[in-house]
C-alpha cells in the first residue's frame, strides 16, 4: 500500500518533464499596431482589482507599433487618481517585456510584447493644494534664531539691534485714523496737477506767451520780446541801414558784424527794393542781443562801456537789456549777469529768430554764432516749445529754401504751444 502512492507520483514528474520539452514557444499573431495587453508597476499605492483604466494614444503615432506609441494610461477611485505615461515607446535601448499566455493542455507558449507603466497617483483632496510661501516675517524670525544658536558676537549683537529697533506696528493701530485725518487736513490745500502744470510754465526762463494761439505768429508776441519804447526808438537806425553802400557795409553798422546768421538775414532782407521795416528792425534788435551777451556773460561793464559797445543802440535799449537780464546782488552796487539771466536772454534772442526765420531756424548756425554746444542751443529751442528735426521737402518750399537746407535739423515751432515733458529719473 505504501509504494503506491510515490509510484503514481515518479509517473506525474515524468510526464511533467515531457510535457516541458515539447513546448513551443511563438510569438503573438495580433498586429503590431493593434492595442493589446499592458503592463503597469503601482510603486506607492495598488488600486483595488477591479478599477477600470484607459489608454490613450497620440493621434501624431497613427500606424506606428503599438509599443512604441507615446501613450497614457489613467484610472481613478472614489479618492485617488491614477496616472502613468510612455512618451517614447522606441527599443533601441533598454529591456522589452511580454506576457506569456500558456493554455493547459497546449503544447504553445504565446509571447506578447507588452509596453511597461509606472503609474503614479494623485489624492483627489489634495490636487489643488497649494502650500503657502513664507513671508518676510518668517524668513526673519527663522534668521533670528538661527542666528543666536550659531551666529558670532558680532551677528548676535546685530540681531539684537534689529529687534530692539523695530516698529510695532500694532501699537499704532489705535493712532491710525488720528494720522490719516491729520494728512488729510495737511493736503487738503495743496495745488491740483493742472495747477502745478501751470506755475511750472509761469516759472519757465522764456519771455510771456499765449498758451492759446492757434498760430505761430501769437504764441510769443513781439512786444513781449521787445518792449514797445524800445521797439520804437530804433526807427531811426533804419535810415542807415538803408542807405548802406552795400550788404557788407550795412553789416558793419550793427554791433555784432560777426553773426553769419545776422549777414545773411540782413542781406535777404535788403535784397528786394522796399524790405520790410518790421524785419529790419527785429534784426537790428538781435544784433544788440548777440553783444549784449557777449559783452556781459562774465562781468557786466559800466553803463557807458556799455553805450560804447552796443552802439549805435539807443540808450533806452541798453537801458532795457539791463534792467531785465542782470540782477544786482544784495551789498553791492555793480549787476551782474547770472545762469538764469543768460538762459532767459538767449530765449528771448531764440524767439526773436524764430520771427525772422518764420518759425524754422536753423540751430546749427546759430550754435555756431554763439561758440555754444549745439546740445544746449537745441535744448533752448525745446524749451520754447519747438521740436529740432530736418526740414521736409514741403517745409523748404513754405520757405522758399533751396534743397541743400534739408540737411541741418532746424527748430520748429508750431500751434498749439507744447512744452517737453520733464524727464523721470530711472532708478538706480
Amino acid at each position: 500500500m505504501s509504494s503506491a502512492p510515490s509510484a503514481r507520483k515518479r509517473k506525474r514528474g515524468l510526464s511533467d518533464a515531457r510535457e516541458a520539452d515539447s513546448i513551443i514557444i511563438d510569438l503573438s499573431g495580433l498586429p503590431d499596431t493593434q492595442i493589446g495587453p499592458v503592463l503597469a508597476s503601482f510603486p506607492c499605492l495598488t488600486p483595488p482589482v477591479n478599477t477600470p483604466f484607459e489608454i490613450s494614444l497620440r493621434d501624431e503615432d497613427e500606424g506606428t507599433e503599438f509599443i512604441k506609441r507615446a501613450s497614457t494610461i489613467t484610472g481613478e477611485t472614489g479618492s485617488v487618481e491614477f496616472s502613468g505615461s510612455i512618451n517614447d515607446g522606441s527599443d533601441g535601448a533598454g529591456s522589452r517585456y511580454f506576457l506569456a499566455l500558456h493554455r493547459p493542455g497546449s503544447s504553445k507558449l504565446i509571447l506578447q510584447p507588452a509596453p511597461v507603466y509606472i503609474v503614479s497617483r494623485q489624492v483627489k483632496a489634495h490636487k489643488n493644494f497649494r502650500p503657502t510661501e513664507p513671508g518676510n516675517s518668517e524668513h526673519f524670525q527663522a534668521r533670528s534664531v538661527l542666528g543666536k544658536a550659531f551666529g558670532t558676537k558680532k551677528a548676535k549683537a546685530a540681531i539684537n539691534a534689529t529687534e530692539r529697533n523695530r516698529v510695532d506696528v500694532s501699537a499704532m493701530e489705535d493712532v491710525a485714523g488720528v494720522l490719516q485725518d491729520r494728512i488729510e487736513e495737511g493736503t487738503e490745500n495743496l495745488p491740483t496737477q493742472e495747477k502745478m502744470e501751470d506755475l511750472v510754465n509761469a516759472a519757465r526762463l522764456i519771455p510771456a506767451y499765449n498758451a492759446d494761439a492757434e498760430q505761430p505768429e501769437d504764441i510769443y508776441p513781439l512786444h513781449n520780446i521787445i518792449p514797445e519804447p524800445e521797439w520804437a526808438a530804433m526807427d531811426r537806425l533804419l535810415p542807415m541801414l538803408k542807405n548802406a553802400a552795400d550788404d557788407h557795409a550795412r553789416a558793419r553798422l550793427l554791433p555784432n558784424a560777426r553773426s553769419d546768421w545776422l549777414r545773411r538775414h540782413l542781406m535777404l532782407a535788403y535784397s528786394s527794393p522796399k524790405p520790410k521795416a518790421k524785419i529790419a528792425k527785429m534784426l537790428i534788435y538781435t544784433s544788440m542781443m548777440f553783444t549784449f551777451l557777449g559783452v556781459a556773460r562774465r562781468v557786466v561793464p559800466d553803463r557807458t562801456t556799455l553805450l560804447e559797445r552796443l552802439a549805435p543802440s539807443p540808450e533806452v535799449v541798453v537801458d532795457g537789456l539791463l534792467s531785465r537780464f542782470t540782477e544786482t546782488p544784495r551789498g553791492s552796487t555793480k549787476p551782474q549777469m547770472t545762469s538764469d539771466n543768460e538762459t532767459n536772454l538767449l530765449t528771448h534772442l531764440f524767439s526773436l529768430c524764430l520771427k525772422v526765420d518764420d518759425y524754422a531756424t536753423d540751430t546749427t548756425l546759430i550754435a555756431a554764432d554763439l561758440k555754444m554746444a549745439s546740445t544746449k542751443v537745441n535744448g533752448l529751442f525745446r524749451s520754447l516749445g519747438c521740436t529740432i528735426r530736418k526740414l521736409t521737402p514741403q517745409d523748404l518750399k513754405r520757405l522758399g529754401l533751396p534743397d541743400s537746407a534739408g540737411q541741418e535739423k532746424h527748430a520748429i515751432l508750431k500751434a498749439p504751444l507744447t512744452f517737453p515733458k520733464p524727464r523721470l529719473k530711472r532708478r538706480a
